[in-house]
């Protein structure tokens, strides 16, 4: 079993958020600490928002670790225990939303993909990239 980071690597699908968490400092807490559950965004998910943003976001350091946190949990938390919460405080600060009905979302998006387990944390695959608010 691999630790988050290096399963997104190998998995091949997430070249922008690996690019991303590289632009800031969470790769080696990502690597090392949890654990974590991690809300990951694949790169097809990148490419739903609008042009240009992903260039601006990999700018602006402040920013783009404000949303890479946003997607992460302290603790590990499996698939079926978010389907019993409808809240989860995001490393950030700020709670993300979670609905159960047609399927599971959180915020807007759908997690596509649960319980990728690896020695460090959960990772469930997303749909959509989670915009704090």
């Amino acid at each position: 079993m691999k630790n988050l980071v290096q399963t997104v690597i190998d998995a091949g699908n997430f070249k922008t958020l690996v690019k991303a968490l590289q632009e800031t400092c969470l790769v080696d807490t990502l690597r090392d600490r949890g654990p974590f559950t991690i809300f990951a965004p694949t790169d097809q998910a990148f490419t739903k928002l609008p042009k240009g943003t992903i260039e601006k976001l990999l700018n602006n350091k402040e920013k783009l670790t404000e949303i890479l946190t946003y997607h992460i949990i302290q603790n590990k938390v499996m698939v079926c225990q978010i389907v019993n919460i409808k809240k989860a405080n995001t490393v950030n600060g700020k709670n993300i939303s979670i609905n159960t009905k047609n399927g599971i979302k959180v915020d807007k998006a759908k997690i596509i993909k649960t319980d990728i387990k690896c020695t460090n944390g959960i990772i469930h695959v997303i749909d959509e990239v989670l915009i704090p608010y």
